[in-house]
Order: C-alpha cells, then structure tokens, then sequence
C-alpha cells in the first residue's frame, strides 16, 4: 500500500512539473567501429537488452510509471554525497541527453544563484556566458589556419613531383617563376629558377629520355607520399584515415569515440592529408578539412568546464566546427553552416546557428589573411562569369542533372560493393599495399595525360575558367575572327580548333579514368575527401557538354532555340558555366545535399543569377539519385559500418507493432528485471555477470511487477564498488532499497544498501500495440536510445536503436504484406499474460512462454491472413 502510495505522489509531483523544453536528446547505442579494427555488427548480441535510458514526457501511445522527464533533475538533488564515475561514459557508448541537459541547467541555476555574493562570482558568471563564443573563436582560428598550412604544403609536394625551385625550395612553381625576370607571359609556367628532375639528373629538358625520366619520378614521389600516409595512419592514428564525416555524423548524435577527435588524430591526418592530396590519388582535402576542425573544436572546448563536462554541450562546439571546417575548405561560410544544419548536426539549437556562422566567419577571415593561393580568394578555383545564361540552357542544365544522379547511383553502389568485400576479404588485411597498389596505377596512368596529371583543384580551376583573349589552355584554342581589331572581355562564340577537339579527346579519358579510380581510392586507410573528385567528374562532364552546345549554336545559330539569343558574333554560350553545374550536379548526386550545396557553389562564383541553373541541376540529380536509392554516400558508409544511426530521410510505411519488434522474443531468455527493495547486493551482483545488457528495469515487487524505473549497469556496478569502499557494514547479504523509503528489516540484518539516487524513475515507455511507424518516428525526432514496451504499467519488453535498425533491414529484404484492419484491432493478452488475462508469477525475470491456446490462436490468423491477401 505504500508503495503504491509513493508512486501515485510521485507521478502527480512530476506530472506537473513536465516540460517539453528537456526532451533534447538524440542518442545512439550500439556500438560499431571501423579503422582500428574494432567492428561489431547487427548480428552482434552484447547489447540486445539495452537500457540506457532516455526520459520523455508521453504521447497518446505513453504510458509513464514512477516519475516524468524531470525526474532526472531530483537524480542530481538525491546525491548526498555524488558517486564518483556516476554521470560519465565509457569508450563506444552513447551520451544520456536528458541527463547532460539536466546537469547544465542545473549548473546555470548555481551560477545565477551566485553571482550576486561577490564580484568574483559574477565575474565567473560573465565568464561562463562567454565561453561559447570563446570557444568557436578558437575554433576558427585553428581551422583556418590549419587549412592555409594544408593548403599551402599541399601545393607546394604537388609540384615537388615535377621538379624543384633552385633559388628557394620551399616555393612551388608558379611562386618560383614570379620572381622570375627572365619570364614572358605566354610562357609564364616556364623560367631558369625552376628545374624538372630530368634537367637535374641526366641534364635534358626535352626529349624522350625527359619524359621517361620525369615519369619515373613522378611515380617514385607519388608512391612515396602514398606510403609515408598509410605507414603513419596505420601506426599512430588509425582514426585519421578517410573522411571522417560519417563518423562526425554519428558522434553528433551521440555516439561515443575516445580519440576520433584528439590531439594526436588531428596531427597526424594534418600530415598525412598533405601526403595523400600530393601523392596523385583520386581524393580531396576538404571532406578531411571537416573532421581537422571538429578535432581542433573538441581539444578546445575542454578549456572549458561548460563544456568538458557536458557531452551535449560539447556536441554544439563540434556543431560549430563543421561549420568552419566547409567555411575553410570551399571559402564559403554561410554554405558552411547550411551544410552543418543539413547534413551533419543531429541537434541544432538557434544558438548553435549563431556560433556556426560566427566561427565560419573567423575560419574565412583567417584563411583569407594567409592568402594561401596568391589570388586573394579562399579557393584555388574562385572565378567569375559576365555573360548570363538563357532559357534553352536549361534542357543541357537538367541533362547534367540525370547525369549527376545517374553517376552517384553508380558510385554509391559499386563504393560500397567494393568496401564491402574489402571487409569480407583477406585483401583488406593489408591496407598498405593496398594503397600502395592504387597510387601506383593512378601514377602510371594519369602522367601521360595532361588533365589528370594536373592537382584536381587546378583541374577544376581550368574547366570553370571562361576562355578571355589572355588565356592560353588547349580548351581555348579557338579560330579566331581574322577581322577583329580590337580585344574585348565577351569573345563571340568561334569555331573550335584543333587544340579544343585533342582537348575534348583527353576530357573524355580523363573522365573514365576519374570515375574508375574515385571508386576503388575512396576508403582506402588514408585520409581521402569525396567533394573534389565528385566535382571533378562533373566538371569535365559539363566543359564537355558546354563545348558541345556552344559549337552547336554556332554553326546553326538559325535553328529556333538559338535564334532569338545567339546571333553571328554574339557570346551567348559560356562552357565554363556548364562545367560549374556539372560539378555541383556529380557533388548532389553522390552526397544527395541540396540547399548548402547551392549556397556553396554560389559562394565560389559569386553570381546571383546563376542560382536557378544550379538548382534544376542538384534537384535532378538528387531526384534521379532517389530513384535508385535515397542514401547518399555518407548514409550508405554509416550502414555499411554498422553504427547505430537512423536516418530521418528514410520512410516507414509498414503495418508491424512494437510487440513484433520488442525483445525478448519468444524462445529468447528472459528480460532480466530488479525488484525496489527485495534484492541483495550478491543478486545484483551475479545477475550483472551473467547478462550483457547495459541496464535493468526496476520493478515494484514479485506480486505487484509494474515498473518503476530502470538502472545503468554502469551505474550499478559503480555503486556497488563505492558503497563496499566508503560505507561500513555493506556486504553481499546487504538488501538494495531502490524505493524512497527502506522497508523495515530484522534488527540483525546487514545494513540496507540505498540506491535511488541512481535510478531513472522516468523511463520512456510504449504500449505493445503501438504501431512502428510511431514508434520509429518518436525515436527519430526524440533520439531516443531505447524505449521500453509495457501493458498497463507491466513491463513486457525493450525496443532499442539497433531493434529497430535489424527490423528495418529485414524489412527491406521481405516487403510485407498489409495486413486486413481486423488484424490490428483484435484484442489479444500479450504474451506474458495467462487466458484469463492475470499476470503470470514471477520472481526476477519475466516470463514469455506462450501457451498452447495463444500458438494455436496465431497460426489460425497467419492462415486467415495468408488467405485474405
């Protein structure tokens, strides 16, 4: 009766005091790692019996026993004296958003209740409120000067495999012949002070034993580059290799990776970045450039005790550092912080939005004030059209756009093939030779060709680069008008030359040749970024396409869709233009971004009016993308890894129940339960040996089994360890009191162990009729890490992240059948209910043994089912 009083009091004190404003969380649990070889797969059964639990205020399909939301804030008051380690996490588990919450309100409230003593607290209080702007803004100035150090190395070993400036050997080439007296200006990549290795070592500039000569170094540099990159990878930091954004994604929902972003994962992908950019490999930096600056956002923010201490808080600094690593990588601040909102951040708070556009802003001005490239942009390949674009443009735009979507179904499913049997094979055993492999073919094959021997960034440069009356690229190599007097800025579209078709022929090799390699170099053990060789492959696309129109509306400017705009000695086709949106529709289909992406690609022109050719291409490339599959390439890496991530692009559009997905299952062990006050600390202790799970629900007692909340195991083992250290009188036949008052003992019983300071009185809860789709979507928005299934306040199950992951995917492989509306509505005991519908006797497990009735019962429907459809 007691009982049953404190838990009316309870429920009617919390139920008013609910507030909506705590349910922040988003939270992840099962645990999966690929990169220091720590894997753990769907079929992995250490966590099944999950209980980590988040708190929720209810919905029409809650039911909330013992406690509400703000139960979690009287957890942090009970602690007379705090448990030490209650409150953190270990490696490879997922933050508790509530809790985190909770504990920062509950800061905030100290500090206000402070501030007023002395002025030393109030000045910890300014100190406080500032801390997040302190934060960002060393957040950007590392990122943006980390980016301009990376930016200008990277450069400079590019050109190291080429040759060497005598008169300073850290200038790359254009530097080394800017100080160059001797040199003209159609010739301005040639000058004395630069030297290729042909001319140092067997003393020729030309000639065949030149060229196999310069081709051998170039192979020998290229390959060493690659293997000072792995070699350091795979020694010091094996976090470091690849993007590393979908690892971000996951850590911002609140997953849990010791070392992803520290001190020594940030310097070595610092280095190696550079190796891999200069060694040739069909990758980009500025995919790396996001996980260098949540690296840079993580070491800083434990400078601060706001954040150090809170998980969640630190998720919006790494929030923040998204923003700047894209600001610094593409000289866009405002696409930066769209694309932290649309692609990486799980939890994106209007304060989180502010920092993210000031750090952004810092990262920019930073990268700005090094100049890294000498043309006083953020970006090697910033550039600027004059003519504007008509409305026939439009059919060649959203043909880039099929094109793009058609290219990024096609990567994203041969990527992943060619990951996954890298998983399954003994070929991925060897990662140095692996990359050692593909620096070597991509050496051989791409010195011969001009466009692939060339940095991607200085690739792409050329392909957006309008042809003016200065330029002297083999793409500009056009007929000239033999009457022209004067040289003017729009150049009339002219017949192509015969530099323009041997350059188409090389485009159209260069584009195999990228679209082969990009595929099997992107999730080798290096650190490789997607953005640059996806922008690349569209890049030569539509220069190609762009030539082609352009030739078109030349020799018949009379057709009825040139006629009107493109007139004899009129520039109404600009190639480079066509080359800007095939990059953006290659970047949108494989990444499926749409908003940043045309905000970033925006920034890099800087023209307003293009705006509407670059978004009927990324939409058509993300609808023909979807077609195929609506996972973009992050997505896809993240499934492929396991981790434990739920995708809100994803529908749900089945007929299952919770029960149908709730474990334990039938012929599954029993859910493992703790009663409030009927349990010893050696029952707890050997019920923690034998099961796996990573908590325990809490139940009233053997006869009455409603649920009164559930307990970490973390916690328990914590406690149990502290009270067997620091209390007296604490042994194995001490009774555990998880109520708020201990039941009265015999006088020679051990003393009572108290732990309802550690219980989570507020876990949330589903009825076992509540159709998935809820369900799914609860866990979506709530970032729920588990929920439990109950009937009318009886536990029956758990329902956690990697439950609802398993039943997705097996969805996915059985389309199930709709089921007839009888089929849901009937009334029917669960399982662990008798015919009379009593609760069956329990002890500390619950029971889910069918009975014969029920079994006989649900063939007899599956057989009306199979019959009805």
């Amino acid at each position: 009766m007691n009982n049953e009083m404190e838990s009316e009091q309870l429920f009617h004190r919390s139920y008013y005091r609910n507030s909506y404003n705590s349910i922040t969380s988003a939270s992840s649990d099962e645990e999966l790692l690929d990169g220091s070889g720590v894997l753990m797969d769907f079929q992995t059964s250490e966590d099944d019996n999950l209980l980590d639990g988040d708190a929720s205020s209810g919905t029409h399909y809650t039911m909330t026993n013992g406690g509400s939301i703000n139960s979690a804030t009287h957890l942090l008051d009970l602690l007379d004296e705090p448990i030490p380690g209650v409150g953190t996490y270990d490696d490879f588990h997922t933050i508790d958003w509530v809790r985190e919450k909770c504990k920062d309100r509950e800061r905030h409230r100290r500090i206000n209740s402070k501030k007023k003593e002395s002025a030393w607290e109030l000045t910890k209080s300014f100190y406080d409120a500032w801390s997040g702007w302190l934060v960002v803004t060393l957040t950007g100035l590392a990122s943006g000067a980390l980016a301009g150090i990376i930016d200008i190395a990277a450069d400079w070993m590019t050109d190291l495999k080429e040759g060497i400036c005598l008169r300073a050997l850290w200038y790359n080439h254009e530097q080394c012949c800017w100080l160059s007296s001797e040199v003209t200006f159609e010739e301005r990549d040639k000058c004395p002070e630069w030297k290729t290795w042909a001319e140092l070592i067997i003393g020729q500039a030309e000639g065949p034993g030149s060229y196999i000569m310069n081709y051998i170094m170039f192979i020998f540099w290229a390959l060493s580059f690659a293997f000072l990159a792995v070699s350091l990878v795979k020694v010091f930091a094996p976090y470091a290799c690849g993007s590393g954004i979908p690892e971000i994604k996951t850590i911002l929902s609140g997953f849990i990776i010791r070392g992803y972003l520290g001190k020594w994962t940030l310097m070595i992908k610092t280095i190696t970045l550079v190796l891999a950019v200069a060694s040739g490999l069909s990758l980009g930096k500025e995919g790396p450039l996001v996980h260098v600056a949540c690296c840079c956002g993580n070491i800083f923010s434990y400078l601060f005790p706001k954040y150090s201490k809170n998980e969640a808080k630190k998720r919006e600094v790494l929030s923040a550092a998204s923003a700047a690593g894209v600001s610094v990588a593409f000289g866009a601040p405002i696409g930066g912080v769209l694309f932290s909102l649309e692609e990486v951040s799980y939890y994106f708070p209007l304060k989180t939005l502010w920092r993210s556009f000031f750090a952004a802003l810092v990262a920019a001005f930073v990268l700005r004030s090094i100049n890294p490239f000498g043309n006083s942009r953020l970006v090697l390949f910033y550039v600027e059209y004059h003519t504007p674009w008509y409305l026939f443009e439009l059919l060649p735009f959203i043909l880039l756009g099929v094109f793009g979507g058609l290219w990024g179904a096609f990567f994203i499913r041969a990527n992943i093939a060619w990951c996954r049997r890298r998983k399954t094979t003994r070929f991925g055993k060897y990662p140095v030779l692996e990359v050692i492999a593909v620096a070597a073919i991509t050496a051989v094959i791409a010195f011969p060709n001009p466009y692939t021997r060339l940095n991607t960034s200085e690739l792409i440069k050329e392909l957006f680069t309008d042809c003016g009356p200065l330029e002297s690229s083999s793409l500009c190599d056009y007929r000239n008008d033999m009457n022209a007097s004067k040289i003017v800025d729009d150049i009339p579209d002219r017949p192509a030359g015969d530099g323009v078709y041997s350059a188409m022929w090389k485009l159209c090799l260069a584009l195999v040749f990228k679209i082969i390699m990009t595929v099997f170099t992107f999730g080798i053990k290096v650190p490789s970024g997607l953005f640059i060789p996806s922008m690349a492959i569209g890049a030569i696309a539509g220069r190609i396409v762009g030539i082609a129109v352009e030739q078109l509306a030349y020799y018949h400017h009379d057709w009825f869709i040139f006629k009107e705009w493109c007139e004899v000695g009129a520039d109404c086709i600009t190639p480079g233009l066509y080359a800007m949106v095939g990059a953006a529709a290659c970047l949108g289909g494989v990444t499926r971004m749409t908003v940043s992406l045309v905000v970033i690609v925006f920034e890099l022109t800087g023209g307003l009016e293009y705006i509407v050719p670059l978004m009927a291409a990324v939409m058509t490339s993300k609808w023909v993308g979807d077609a195929f599959g609506r996972e973009g390439i992050y997505e896809a890496h993240i499934r492929l890894n396991g981790y434990p991530f739920l995708d809100a692009k994803e529908e749900f559009t089945h007929t299952t129940l919770a029960r149908d997905v709730m474990r334990p299952r039938r012929n599954d062990p029993p859910l493992s339960v703790l009663t409030q006050d009927n349990m010893t600390v050696d029952d707890i202790e050997s019920l923690i040996n034998e099961t796996s799970c990573n908590g325990f629900p809490v139940i009233m007692s053997k006869e009455s089994q409603r649920l009164v909340g559930f307990a970490l195991r973390r916690d328990l083992t914590l406690a149990i360890e502290n009270a067997r250290k620091k209390q007296e009188g604490i042994v194995g036949s001490s009774r555990v009191c998880f109520a708020q008052h201990t039941p009265s003992l015999p006088a020679e019983s051990p003393r009572p162990l108290k732990l309802r300071s550690i219980l989570d009185m507020s876990p949330f809860t589903v009825t076992d009729h509540t159709p998935m789709e809820i369900v799914v979507d609860i866990f979506r928005k709530l970032g729920l890490r588990q929920c439990l299934v109950t009937h009318n306040g009886i536990v029956l199950g758990i329902i956690t992240k990697k439950n609802i992951l398993e039943h997705l995917e097996q969805l996915k492989q059985h389309v199930e059948p709709l089921a007839p509306p009888w089929y849901h509505n009937k009334k029917r005991y669960p399982p662990s209910y008798g015919p009379d519908g009593k609760p069956r006797p329990r002890v500390n497990n619950v029971q889910l043994n069918p009975i014969a009735e029920e079994r006989e019962e649900t063939e007899e429907e599956i057989h009306l089912l199979k019959n009805t459809v």
